[in-house]
């Protein structure tokens, strides 16, 4: 049969502005998506009363302290998994997020700092926030996963030339100054088909973002024990990520870090996995927060 590949040739730009050099790129769109359905999903959970004594005013205090983390939090993280060294030698890359580098891992842990913060001053319990927040979070990968993939960016491994996604930016050397018009016309001959490789952005997209939403969204239309959700959170991710580490390629300044297929993202999730389990087995014995609806015309 013959090859059946794609030539990525999305610009990441989706709006150039003459008095913004820089423009409106497809990426920041993503995260604009990702947000505004956490807004819209948060509140049809307010209205069910999933979080007691909570109106749509305390929630959006909440959404902007986890947007906080999401995007101080991914940054840090990304510094300090991936590019520590480079950091210790350029401190100043940290401010730079317009070049890119951003980690789930990282962006986690800062929305469990803000959700902490938040819990505080609303004198609730952790785990009912974090169980409230999980199912809106999903969507918003997976919306960040399809701005990796218009970036043309996080690519996965060659599939071996017969099918896959021909990214610009993982060819050779010799590649890399040709104008668009001859890429087209090499992807067109078939010189380019070797190159083909795994859109593991997609993949994750689709797990991540469509495949965990659904399922974390259908499990907690019903009251469920504390920890529940947020165990099914964590157990879906980690084992997604884990799996598609598998076929995606490893951050080239890291490699595989042991056993010749180990990676970081893998590392990172496999405690995620570990913590899924725990919350799940917890939760068996913990008390059912039953929805609140007396709230609700307070929104």
């Amino acid at each position: 049969p013959e090859p059946v590949t794609i030539l990525h040739a999305i610009d990441p730009l989706a709006l150039r502005l003459p008095f913004w050099p820089h423009g409106i790129h497809w990426y920041g769109l993503m995260y604009g998506l990702a947000f505004l359905t956490a807004w819209w999903l948060g509140r049809l959970r307010v209205r069910a009363g999933r979080l007691p004594g909570v109106n749509d005013e305390g929630f959006g205090d909440l959404l902007f302290y986890g947007m906080l983390g999401v995007v101080l939090g991914g940054r840090v993280g990304y510094v300090l998994f991936y590019s520590f060294d480079a950091f210790l030698a350029d401190p100043l890359m940290l401010l730079r997020i317009n070049e890119g580098g951003m980690s789930f891992h990282g962006g986690l842990l800062g929305v469990l700092v803000a959700a902490a913060w938040w819990t505080r001053r609303h004198k609730l319990h952790f785990f009912d926030t974090v169980d409230f927040v999980a199912p809106i979070v999903p969507w918003g990968l997976g919306f960040g996963r399809l701005g990796n993939y218009i970036g043309g960016e996080l690519w996965g491994k060659p599939t071996g030339g017969d099918w896959g996604v021909v990214f610009p930016a993982s060819l050779p050397a010799e590649y890399a100054a040709l104008p668009a018009e001859q890429l087209r016309q090499l992807h067109a001959s078939g010189a380019l088909d070797a190159f083909a490789r795994h859109p593991s952005q997609l993949y994750q997209a689709v797990l991540e973002g469509l495949v965990m939403g659904a399922v974390l969204w259908l499990y907690s239309r019903k009251p469920r024990p504390r920890y529940a959700v947020s165990g099914l959170f964590a157990l879906l991710y980690g084992a997604f990520r884990f799996a598609v580490e598998f076929v995606r390629e490893p951050d080239a300044h890291l490699g595989y870090l042991a056993f010749g297929w180990l990676t970081m993202g893998q590392v990172l999730s496999l405690p995620l996995v570990l913590l899924g389990l725990f919350l799940l087995w917890k939760s068996r014995s913990a008390p059912t927060l039953q929805p609140d609806l007396s709230n609700v015309k307070q929104s």
